[in-house]
C-alpha cells in the first residue's frame, strides 16, 4: 500500500534555527554551509519531492535528515512491488557511486600512514597496470586520469547490458582491460572526465597496499569504527541481507515493464559502486568524514580540493560539492546503480546530513526530481521561492555506478 510518513526523532533545541537563506561566503569565495546558519528542513517540500518521484515511475522513495540530535524521516511508495510492502526509512539499498567516497577515504588514510603518495604514479604501486606513467593517484581519485569509462559500452542498452553482467564475476584487471581497449579521453591531469575505471584502479591500489581485500579494508577502517550496522560489501554475493528496498531498472523502451534488478553481483563496479547501506549509515559516514573523524586535516583538505564540473558542481577526491539555489554548498556523492538512485550529502561541518533514495534507475525524470531533496533539506522554506525546475542531475549513464 502506498504510504507517506514523516517522523522526527529527537526534538531540536529550544533555540530556533536561523532562517538565513544565503550564508556569508568564506574568504576563498566558496559558499559556507555551517549547520548553525541553516533554516530548518522543509519536510512538506521533501514529501512532495518523493511523491513526484513515485508519480514519475519510481515504485518508492525515502529520505532521512540528521541534524544535531534531530532526525526527520520521509517515505513514499513501496519497497517491493510484488509484496506491496511500503518503503521504510530504515531499508537497506545499493548505493552505487557513493561507494567511491569510501574507496577514497581508505586511500587517503593510507596516505596519512605514509604508505601512499597522492602525486605518485599509479604504476609505482601497480607496475605496468596503466599505459602512461604520468597518471597519478590524485588524478585517478579526481577523475582527471583520462581513463575511458568501460561502462559506457557495457550498458549502451540498459536491460540487455545489465542481464549480461548480472551474475558475472570480474577481476579488477579485467575491468581495467576493458577500459584500455578504448583511447583515453584526455591527457593525464588535463580535464575532469567521470569514469568508473578510476575507482576500479582505486580498488587495486587498496588491495595492493593493505594486503587485504577491499571488503576487509572497508570493514576494518570504516564500517566497524563507525558502527555502520547496515553497511556491507558482499561481492560477489547477489542478495541484500535484512530488510531492503528492491531496485527496479527502467527499460529503454517506453512502456515496457520494470525489471527487478535487486539481485546482482555488481562485479562490474566493485570498489566503484558495490556497497550496500542505509540512509542512517550514510548520514553517519558523511558526518564523520566531514567532521574530521576519518582523516587528518591535511588529507581532508586534499579531498576537498575541488575542480569545477559545471555551474553548480565540483569534484574533489571521491567527493562532490554541490551549490544549491540558496547559495549553500553541500558535500557528498550521488549514486546510480541498476534499480537505485541515491543522494547522500552533508554540510561542510557534517552536522546536517541528508540521504535520499528512489528505487529505480534509467529514469531521467526521477533523477532530476530527486535533486529537490537537497533543496528541501538544506535550504528549507526560506529558499522555496528561489527554486527553479530541476536540471539534469549527476548520474553518468543510467544503470551504471554513475556520478
Amino acid at each position: 500500500m502506498v504510504s507517506a510518513t514523516v517522523g522526527r526523532g529527537a526534538v531540536l533545541g529550544a533555540v530556533a534555527l536561523s532562517l538565513l537563506a544565503v550564508p556569508a561566503r568564506a574568504a576563498t569565495g566558496e559558499p559556507k554551509a555551517s549547520s548553525a546558519v541553516l533554516p530548518a528542513p522543509d519536510t512538506t517540500a521533501l514529501t512532495a519531492v518523493l511523491r513526484s518521484a513515485v508519480a514519475q515511475g519510481a515504485p518508492g522513495a525515502l529520505a532521512r535528515i540528521d541534524d544535531q540530535g534531530g532526525t526527520y524521516r520521509v517515505t513514499y511508495g513501496v519497497a517491493d512491488r510484488a509484496a506491496r510492502r511500503a518503503v521504510d526509512a530504515g531499508d537497506r539499498f545499493r548505493v552505487g557511486s557513493v561507494t567511491k567516497t569510501f574507496s577514497a577515504v581508505v586511500l587517503l588514510q593510507l596516505a596519512d600512514e605514509h604508505r601512499l603518495v597522492l602525486d605518485a604514479p599509479v604504476n609505482r604501486y601497480l607496475p605496468g597496470l596503466l599505459p602512461d606513467d604520468r597518471i597519478t593517484v590524485r588524478q585517478v581519485l579526481s577523475h582527471r586520469s583520462g581513463l575511458y569509462d568501460y561502462t559506457n559500452d557495457m550498458f549502451a542498452d540498459s536491460v540487455s547490458g545489465f542481464e549480461a553482467v548480472r551474475d558475472r564475476v570480474f577481476t579488477y584487471r579485467q575491468l581495467v582491460a576493458l577500459s584500455l581497449k578504448k583511447p583515453r579521453t584526455n591527457a593525464p591531469g588535463a580535464a575532469y572526465s567521470y569514469s568508473n575505471t578510476n575507482f576500479v584502479v582505486a580498488g587495486l591500489l587498496i588491495e595492493k597496499l593493505t594486503g587485504h581485500s577491499v571488503r576487509t579494508a572497508y570493514e576494518d577502517r570504516i564500517f566497524r569504527p563507525l558502527n555502520l550496522r547496515d553497511t556491507f560489501y558482499l561481492h560477489p554475493d547477489t542478495a541484500i541481507p535484512g530488510p531492503h528496498a528492491h531496485g527496479y531498472l527502467t527499460p529503454d523502451t517506453a512502456g515496457a515493464a520494470l525489471v527487478d534488478a535487486t539481485a546482482q553481483t555488481v562485479s562490474w563496479a566493485q570498489s566503484a559502486g558495490a556497497i550496500i547501506s542505509s540512509a542512517r549509515d550514510l548520514n553517519t559516514f558523511y558526518s564523520a568524514l566531514l567532521g574530521g573523524r576519518l582523516l587528518s586535516p591535511a588529507r581532508l583538505a586534499d579531498m576537498e580540493r575541488f575542480s569545477p564540473v559545471n555551474s553548480t558542481t565540483a569534484y574533489g577526491l571521491g567527493l562532490r560539492r554541490r551549490t544549491l539555489s540558496c547559495g549553500i554548498s553541500v558535500y557528498g556523492h550521488t549514486g546510480a546503480v541498476q534499480g537505485y538512485y541515491t543522494y547522500a550529502f552533508a554540510t561542510k561541518d557534517g552536522k546536517r546530513t541528508l540521504t535520499a533514495l528512489a528505487n529505480t534507475s534509467n529514469n531521467g525524470k526521477v533523477l532530476n526530481t530527486l535533486t529537490g531533496t537537497l533543496e528541501s533539506a538544506f535550504c528549507g522554506k526560506a529558499a522555496r521561492a528561489l527554486r527553479a525546475p530541476g536540471r539534469p542531475g549527476p548520474g553518468g549513464r543510467d544503470g551504471a555506478a554513475g556520478e
